[in-house]
């Protein structure tokens, strides 16, 4: 009998080793520029997913600070508190201190360009005051964690925690809570392993959607954060333990590079703090300063101090004065005290809630947040290995301090201070200089102006450029509808240099707000359309009187002088009176205070007797400079008069030629005058079909349009699809 055996076949099936995170959040990034560059505009869909992710990150991040901070303290003893808090509160107040004097000197290095916007809303409206005491003092905690107050949020958790110290029954509590933060914790962990998709449609959308002027100046932030970072981490903060302790920069170096690199390359402080305590205790037996108090002071620092900012966790800071200048409204030195207060208790918390704040407060665009995200793919990895080196340092001057071994060498510390003065003038000074010869920097927006057309068909028009001579009205006792249909056209005047109302464009074009306003005039009575330049002052109420046009569609103010000799329709739009100064000189004139603590300044007004008296009442200490017009302020008295009073809504386009001005309101005085469009008196017909007239076209919407486009500067420039591999290079998409 036979038996046959079957083989037995085995089949070994090799797992492949998952990707670490951190080489997924890498490979999001590297795909998502990849798929910004090759689709172009078409990736913009994704902000929201990336928006979506980035509110899911915030989602846990007020009740982790809130426990975090709560059970830290309330594990510690009174004396331990007392004593971390003299001692390693100083070293790390130091290192505050250092952190700021580097976010301040980061703007140093961005080149200068000159900037210039179109009028915006934003100028007339009060300034937002700060409530101080609502944001660090929580009447209301629950209010605090619903609206993101994260320094009343951090205040009242170290109140919290700080009271459990002295209880006695805390131990069932503490536990309980450090069970909800490990909650937390998981949460968190659970959301970050969505990182990778985040990282990718923040980055792709940003790419997409992005100029390559803008990718251009986003470059040079990541350039100054990484190397500002590298040059913290291996030499000033390497430089400030040697000075304290007898320990040698290579010893510091050589015992933490692993440390160094495994922070990096995982992007977490959190995960290395276990070595770092391992290093921090080599150090010290190195050194000969291991007693039972430092290195029992080495186990309590690194937990206990975890939640409180470091220089890592502090330079993303420095993005927000990037942003400032970024968005063309830099951080001036005045608004620094509330940069630095509220950003500091901020980053008790989590940036991804610090730094949507501080836009907030500085008036920056808070949607420039995105970009901090997309670029925090790459700073975030420089900004963990710094943070790591704080530690270090916290740790080792902090145990020293608490054991009694701290010893300063006032020598190294010279050299060291001498050193590293220099090394930061030639590295600020030198990121200035290839910034300034690399960076295109070159103004473009005079151009805006100069480029734009109308957005409506133009129909049959005239424009004389000189005044055409006299002719005899058809019917002299007839109304002014009357004569425009029986000579089927409308004789509107216009001053040519309104901008942006009236004015000659690059084309040699008439064009604005009111010549877009005239031709749909001429459009609804039927007729053609006839422009005739107007002179100012008393001689445009004589013009209309004789019949040398129909009406005047110009920026004419309407003030008690005019009102006399013309007939006035209702007012289509309010404008704002401002001064127009020099940039630096801004902050001088955007203050009732600020304006009237001025000695004795000289200041040109318009020939417009309305504006000299209100000017004269409120600044009566000025001198007063009547000038024919604005251009004669840029061209002639910009350097003998301090300030020009004008419109804000002309003014601001008024500053896209000539850059180095601004628009200055004195808040809270905002004063609005209104524009109307003058007629000849005793004729009230026509006076009644432009005032229904101009009710129709603000009830359809077209004053509002041509006020986004004109006075706002809203797709003022045609926008252009940007770049891609689709459209450009493979012709896919138009």
């Amino acid at each position: 009998m036979f038996t046959t055996q079957r083989p037995r076949f085995r089949f070994s099936i090799r797992q492949r080793p998952r990707l670490s995170l951190s080489i997924q959040v890498v490979l999001g990034l590297v795909l998502g520029l990849g798929v910004g560059v090759c689709v172009g505009d078409k990736a913009a869909w994704l902000q929201g997913i990336g928006k979506a992710f980035m509110l899911l990150l915030q989602m846990t991040v007020l009740p982790y600070i809130t426990l975090s901070l709560i059970t830290g303290l309330g594990r510690l003893r009174y004396q331990d508190v007392k004593t971390l808090a003299l001692k390693v509160g100083a070293v790390l107040m130091g290192s505050w201190v250092l952190a700021f004097a580097t976010i301040l000197l980061m703007p140093l290095a961005f080149p200068p360009w000159e900037d210039a916007s179109f009028f915006s809303t934003s100028l007339v409206e009060p300034p937002v005051e700060m409530q101080w005491l609502t944001l660090f003092i929580p009447s209301n905690p629950f209010h605090a964690l619903a609206t993101n107050l994260v320094p009343a949020v951090v205040l009242f958790s170290i109140a919290v925690g700080g009271a459990l110290i002295g209880l006695e029954e805390k131990h069932g509590l503490l536990q309980d809570l450090a069970l909800l933060t490990q909650a937390m914790i998981r949460v968190t962990n659970g959301v970050s392993r969505l990182t990778p998709l985040g990282v990718f449609a923040i980055v792709a959308s940003a790419v997409g959607t992005m100029s390559l002027e803008e990718m251009g100046r986003v470059q040079i932030y990541v350039i100054m954060y990484m190397t500002l970072a590298l040059f913290l981490t291996f030499w000033v903060l390497p430089a400030v333990i040697t000075s304290a302790l007898p320990v040698t920069y290579r010893a510091v170096v050589g015992q933490t590079s692993d440390v160094l690199i495994t922070a990096f390359a995982t992007g977490s402080a959190l995960i290395v703090l276990p070595l770092l305590v391992e290093r921090s205790k080599a150090l010290l037996r190195q050194s000969r300063l291991s007693t039972d108090d430092t290195e029992a002071a080495v186990e309590v620092i690194i937990p206990a101090f975890t939640s409180f900012p470091k220089i890592g966790t502090l330079l993303p800071m420095s993005f927000v004065l990037f942003a400032g200048w970024f968005a063309g409204s830099p951080v001036t030195a005045g608004h620094y005290p509330t940069f630095i207060g509220a950003g500091l208790l901020s980053f008790f918390g989590n940036i991804n809630v610090a730094i949507p704040l501080l836009l907030d407060l500085l008036h920056i665009p808070a949607d420039l947040f995105q970009l901090y995200l997309a670029l925090s793919v790459v700073t975030g990895h420089f900004t963990t290995m710094l943070t790591t080196m704080n530690n270090l340092l916290l740790t080792l001057l902090g145990a020293c301090a608490v054991g009694r071994l701290l010893t300063i060498h006032w020598g190294r510390v010279l050299r060291h201070a001498v050193l590293t003065v220099v090394l930061t003038t030639a590295l600020i000074g030198g990121a200035r200089v290839v910034f300034h010869s690399t960076f295109d920097n070159a103004y473009r927006k005079d151009t805006v102006m100069a480029g734009m057309q109308l957005l409506h068909h133009v129909g049959p028009v005239t424009v004389h450029r000189t005044p055409p001579l006299p002719t005899s009205p058809s019917d002299p006792q007839g109304s002014h509808l009357a004569r425009i249909r029986a000579r089927e056209a409308l004789l509107v005047g216009y001053l040519s240099d309104g901008l942006p109302f009236t004015y000659f464009n690059a084309a040699g074009q008439l064009v604005g707000f009111n010549v877009e306003m005239a031709h749909l005039l001429a459009r609804d009575l039927g007729v053609a359309l006839e422009f005739v330049p107007m002179a100012r002052g008393a001689q445009m109420a004589e013009q209309l009187e004789t019949g040398y046009c129909d009406i005047v569609m110009a920026a004419v103010a309407v003030t008690p002088e005019r009102a006399q000799p013309m007939a006035f329709s209702t007012s289509y739009m309010d404008q704002t009176l401002a001064f127009i100064v020099k940039d630096h000189r801004r902050q001088e004139f955007n203050s009732r205070d600020a304006v009237r603590r001025l000695k004795a300044p000289r200041i040109g007004v318009p020939d417009v007797p309305y504006y000299i008296n209100k000017v004269r009442e409120y600044l009566p200490q000025a001198t007063l400079v009547v000038l024919p017009s604005i251009r004669v302020f840029f061209e002639t008295y910009s350097d003998t008069l301090d300030a020009f009073v004008f419109s804000a809504e002309a003014g601001s386009a008024w500053t896209l030629l000539y850059p180095a001005y601004s628009v200055a309101i004195p808040q809270p005085d905002v004063l609005a005058i209104p524009l109307a469009y003058p007629m000849a008196r005793g004729d009230p017909e026509l006076v009644s079909f432009i005032n229904t007239w101009i009710e129709l076209k603000k009830k359809d919407k077209t004053i509002s349009a041509l006020y986004d486009y004109w006075i706002l500067g809203k797709n003022a420039v045609p926008k252009q699809p940007r770049w891609s591999v689709i459209r450009n290079v493979l012709h896919w998409v138009d």
